[in-house]
């Protein structure tokens, strides 16, 4: 894989543990404490990390969901007004949409990027061509990838699985507001533990709601390690990526 981007200064730098990843954020981190909308300063926060991130050579492809401005499910049940394709839809569309304010909040940052969408919006994105993406990941651009896969009924994780392969990422970096994976919801029970390292099938057998089945089986299959880690800790981006030991590690075999 061809080198990423270097700093002037490199003597200083350690050798980069992950030179290719996917960093799949959720809607909710560019929200306000209600998990609606896009905040300035959330936005901005996680902008300000990534840059770290990338100032350390490491190529950087961005996944974002789109649950601050609309889920799917809320059309499920008995509301019978919108298909549930339809909803899977528009809810591609606020990926589209949270992507647009990610770049310019990486742009205000310094770092060049580029937004592929996977259904076509030519007027404000690329649509996602593989070769391309990589194209811009060996030029040093942050690529932030929208709408999914294109396809109803599959949700972002799956789609940072899906790319995560397509690109030939190291990892699959997923950003939640907690310390990792815990054998229950740490908010509602304190003794629930967190896990340091976990196989794919510890994730199947538990039922740990990391991400979706169909993204574990996707990584398990191909062996792409999952990193779950706390991205609202200072600096836990760039631990992240060079390899420290942050949050929950997934894998074939646990990490020792």
């Amino acid at each position: 894989m061809p080198d990423g981007p270097q700093s002037d200064d490199t003597s200083s730098q350690a050798p980069l543990h992950y030179r290719r990843v996917v960093l799949k954020l959720s809607g909710e981190s560019l929200a306000d404490s209600g998990g609606r909308g896009i905040s300035g300063e959330e936005s901005g926060e996680i902008a300000r990390q990534i840059k770290l991130a990338h100032d350390t050579g490491c190529q950087i492809a961005i996944v974002i969901g789109g649950g601050n401005i609309l889920r799917g499910a809320q059309f499920s049940g008995s509301n019978s007004l919108v298909h549930e394709a339809t909803a899977h839809y528009m809810g591609m569309l606020a990926t589209i949409i949270n992507s647009l304010a990610m770049q310019d909040a990486l742009e205000a940052h310094g770092l060049q990027t580029r937004v592929m969408s996977a259904i076509p919006t030519d007027k404000i994105a690329e649509t996602f061509i593989r070769r391309r993406a990589l194209r811009h990941l060996n030029r040093g651009r942050v690529v932030i990838l929208a709408a999914g896969i294109g396809n109803p009924f599959v949700t972002t994780d799956t789609a940072a699985a899906q790319r995560a392969l397509e690109i030939e990422a190291d990892v699959v970096l997923k950003a939640t507001r907690v310390d990792g994976v815990y054998s229950d919801d740490p908010e509602k029970n304190p003794h629930a533990v967190l896990y340091e390292s976990l196989t794919y099938a510890d994730v199947m057998e538990k039922n740990l709601r990391v991400m979706d089945a169909t993204a574990i089986a996707l990584c398990s299959e191909h062996k792409k390690p999952i990193v779950v880690f706390n991205f609202k800790k200072n600096g836990n981006i760039v631990r992240a990526i060079s390899g420290e030991t942050v949050g929950t590690w997934i894998g074939a075999e646990k990490r020792t």
